[in-house]
């Protein structure tokens, strides 16, 4: 699926997924863009994705962990991919105000398989820690 740039605001020049309506309208939005030879995910922490203990929902977080998987497997996905695999770990609480980042590597990419890591950041301190497999498919015939 092709992205849509961003022509306003903080995230001007950065790229986003319109297809994807729940990571970008209901729990994003999120942005990628390449930064030298990486890949990076950001969004702004706002109120609506605090738990009820005024913290970074734990869900958003990993709602944004797999969205970075996508960015960063950017350049192996010629049509779609799908998740097969994603787990991680909580290293802090990031609060409304900060800004949330995702960077991370391609493990391996074979035809179908891409293995991706990565880390999530709350203004530089680390948030979370993800990895994740995704598949990649084929256009309809």
């Amino acid at each position: 699926m092709k992205p849509t740039l961003e022509t306003k605001g903080e995230f001007k020049d950065w790229y986003y997924w319109p297809s994807e309506a729940f990571e970008f309208g209901t729990a994003g939005p999120f942005y990628y863009k390449k930064i030298g030879d990486e890949y990076v995910s950001r969004f702004r922490a706002s109120q609506k994705h605090l738990n009820g203990g005024g913290t970074v929902h734990g869900g958003c977080l990993m709602t944004f962990g797999d969205f970075a998987l996508f960015a960063i497997a950017a350049d192996y996905i010629d049509y779609y991919a799908v998740t097969v695999a994603f787990t991680s770990e909580f290293l802090s609480a990031p609060k409304a105000g900060q800004l949330i980042e995702a960077k991370g590597e391609v493990l391996r990419a074979g035809k179908s398989i891409i293995f991706i890591r990565g880390i999530i950041t709350a203004d530089g301190d680390p948030a979370l820690n993800f990895s994740g497999t995704i598949k990649k498919l084929k256009p309809p015939a």
